[in-house]
This record gives structure tokens, sequence and C-alpha cells, in this order.
């Protein structure tokens, strides 16, 4: 397995994954819901309580990476590390459609 090369910082993420728990009970109410036939109304407000609660863990991943892994890049002088870092969040930032 070759070695990477680029610098890293790996973060804690365990807020993030308690996070998630939740969103993966919203997840399991919201096809308990379907299952009870709920109004579809109801359906749709856990629909997007679910899909603003990964939007805001999503964030919180983002922004740990710009103030870690994306700013050590950067304070290393590496042109090359920073130039793949600027790639890297112009492709993650153009994926961040809602």
């Amino acid at each position: 397995k070759k070695k990477d090369k680029h610098i890293h910082h790996h973060h804690d993420h365990d807020p993030e994954k308690k996070r998630l728990n939740r969103v993966r009970g919203q997840v399991e109410g919201i096809q308990k819901m379907i299952d009870d036939h709920r109004y579809c109304p109801e359906i749709i407000t856990q629909i997007r309580a679910a899909r603003a609660a990964l939007k805001s863990i999503e964030t919180s991943i983002v922004e740990k990476h710009l103030r870690g892994c994306v700013r050590i890049a950067l304070n290393s002088k590496d042109v090359a590390e920073t130039e793949t870092k600027i790639r890297e969040l112009i492709q993650l930032f153009g994926q961040m459609k809602d």
C-alpha cells in the first residue's frame, strides 16, 4: 500500500457520530411513519428535519477540515499541498448543493 504524502490531521468526530445516531433514529422514525400510513405532510416534515440535521453535521465537519487540515496545509508552505487543498475545496463546495 502506497503511503499517502498529503498532510492529514485526523479530527475527533465523536460529536458528529452521536448526532448521526440521532439522525439514524429520525430515519427509522420516518420509516415507521410510512409503515403506519401517517399523513404525508407529517412525513415530509420529519424528512426535512433529518435533512437539516445532516446539513448541520456536514457544516461541522467542513469547519473542522478548514480549521485543521486546510490550515495545516497552508501553514506548511508546501505549494503542491496547498494547491491540492484548494482543488479539494473547490470540488467539495461545488458538490454542496441543497
